[in-house]
This record gives structure tokens, sequence and C-alpha cells, in this order.
């Protein structure tokens, strides 16, 4: 059975790892609320997120998971303040969700035209403690 993690642009850069697939990682992972990616990756893909990792003090009590890193995609989308908005702060654009396969996460993404970098969805799997399985690859 396969996770779909959400995992900021930000928590990486701020203090995270990069990781590739096939790595092991030690992940806080929080349950999310759809609504609160729906405009960053549209509303279906956001169904499909089971988590968000958090390493920032907001995941206390909750102990680090190991998961396998299977596949990992960039999220870009176009942020905008919103009509009438009167805080001017940019907020993801709804439909403007571009997706890009990588094969490493350092937090960093090449720049793409009109949409900025936000985070990556990550698919991973549980890690298991065999001897020489995915968690003797642990970064």
């Amino acid at each position: 059975m396969t996770l779909t993690i959400w995992v900021d642009d930000w928590q990486v850069q701020c203090c995270g790892q990069s990781f590739a697939p096939g790595d092991v990682v030690s992940w806080t992972l929080l349950e999310v609320d759809p609504e609160d990616y729906a405009d960053v990756v549209g509303s279906e893909r956001a169904d499909e997120i089971d988590f968000r990792e958090e390493h920032h003090g907001h995941g206390e009590g909750h102990a680090p998971t190991s998961v396998e890193v299977v596949s990992i995609a960039e999220v870009h989308c176009r942020y905008e303040v919103p009509p009438g908005a009167t805080d001017r702060v940019n907020h993801p654009v709804a439909g403007t969700t571009v997706l890009v396969p990588v094969e490493e996460a350092d937090g960093w993404a090449k720049g793409r035209p009109d949409v900025g970098f936000a985070g990556y969805l990550v698919t991973a799997r549980r890690a298991t403690d065999e001897p020489g399985g995915a968690a003797a690859r642990s970064r």
C-alpha cells in the first residue's frame, strides 16, 4: 500500500535533507484536510493526499514514521492576489498546477514560466526492517 505525502518546499529548504526514490526517510506525518491543497494541486489530486511532512514543531506528540520513497513530483502553480483582496497576499490559482516528476528533491526547483514552486507530492510506502531491505538504504 502506498501513501501520498505533501512536502512543503520551505520545509526542505530550511532544514530538511534531500531525498530520492529508494531512500528511506523518517518523517513526522500529519493528517491533512484535502481542501487545504485543492488550489495548489487540484481537487482530485488533493483528495489523494494522505499526510503532510512536518518537522518544525507542529508535529509534537507524533512519532516519526519510516517510509521508503517510491516517486517524487515537484508541484508548481501560479500565485496571485485574489480580486478584491485587501491583504495583498498571493494565493495559489486553481487550475494552474504543473507536476514535474523528479529523481531527487532538495527543496529547490528549476524555474518554470508563469508558475512558482510550491512543494512535492511524494509517493511512499511504509518501510520494513528486513535485513538488506529498504531500511538498510536509509538517508
